[in-house]
């Protein structure tokens, strides 16, 4: 089956930057709902669009196709007493915008003096991206997974 919208794709991938090392292994095969709802980059869904199971693809996404420019701005340095007592770098916490409409993923990055570094940029901002893509499987979506915009079951969403 050639993949088109409304189809559910499965692809065994890895991800790597451009100095080689290993971004994602793939370990766990990719399945989305392709055709516009956002389960994939949008330049690798339009690449894979009429492709076929077993074909491969290697594309590189440039930063703002992919997790986005690091932006500075996204960097703060907050009062040690904000936060509870038992943090560590490498933990993430939500935060409401000032708005209070979307939240932002933060990631502490140091603590030092006093002070708290954290850091709004997904981990891959700013980081080209390099994919090997083998397409392992297309079917057809069910009703439901259409009417949801994602897929169910193995690999997919559950309710």
């Amino acid at each position: 089956m050639q993949i088109a919208k409304n189809t559910v794709v499965t692809l065994k991938y890895t991800v790597h930057d451009p100095d080689g090392n290993v971004v994602d292994d793939g370990q766990h095969p990719l399945v989305y709902l392709h055709g516009g709802y956002d389960g994939i980059f949008s330049p690798i869904e339009e690449a894979l669009q009429g492709k076929n199971t077993g074909e491969n693809l290697k594309m590189k996404l440039q930063p703002d196709d992919a997790f986005g420019e690091y932006d500075e701005n996204m960097v703060m340095m907050e009062d040690r007493t904000l936060f509870p007592d038992n943090i560590e770098v490498g933990m993430s916490f939500e935060r409401v915008t000032e708005d209070g409409e979307d939240e932002i993923l933060y990631r502490i990055t140091d603590i030092a003096d006093g002070k708290v570094v954290v850091d709004g940029n997904h981990p891959l901002a700013g980081v080209a991206l390099l994919f090997d893509i083998t397409i392992a499987e297309v079917r057809a979506a069910t009703a439901e997974e259409i009417s949801h915009g994602h897929v169910h079951g193995a690999g997919g969403h559950h309710h």
